[in-house]
């Protein structure tokens, strides 16, 4: 078996494909302003919400080749964030999908950045209610995910909740 073809890496990259699915939902559409948005004075904006995003996914990539690096990064206009979060997924999903070996557990890989990640993705539907531009809820598990799908290009959903 090649180690692509691993069930462990397989269903690594599904999780991926959903973290692209929900994260594509709750970036598309933001409205104008929001990448400065905050809860509090002590919240991180939603750019630097965004900014984080994209860096996990960079760590992620490193840990799997066997570099564990971290950066932080400033944010960027929410346009350019978002397309560099889809970089980060498609980069990570390309290195999970080769036969590279793989230099971090796929288990730690998913339980550190890939669920912080997720975890980010529900912050940044929280604050697109508050801020006044809700994403619809919606039954996540008729949709459409599929691995390897990790753009910006997803499928319409299934079925959205009123």
């Amino acid at each position: 078996m090649s180690k692509a073809s691993d069930p462990t890496r397989s269903f690594l990259r599904h999780c991926v494909a959903t973290l692209a699915y929900r994260g594509g939902k709750a970036l598309r559409d933001a409205p104008a302003g929001f990448s400065d948005f905050r809860i509090s004075g002590t919240t991180r904006s939603s750019g630097e919400i965004l900014a984080h995003m994209g860096d996990l996914l960079d760590w992620a990539l490193s840990m799997a080749k066997g570099k564990r690096e971290w950066v932080d990064s400033k944010p960027l206009p929410w346009d350019r964030g978002v397309e560099r979060f889809f970089r980060a997924l498609e980069a990570f999903d390309a290195y999970m999908a080769s036969d590279a070996p793989l230099h971090a557990p796929a288990e730690k890989l998913f339980q550190g950045p890939i669920a912080d990640a997720l975890t980010h993705v529900g912050q940044i539907a929280t604050r697109r209610r508050l801020a006044g531009a809700p994403v619809r809820g919606e039954n996540y598990f008729l949709a459409d995910i599929v691995e390897g799908r990790v753009g910006p290009e997803q499928p319409a959903p299934r079925k959205e909740f009123d």
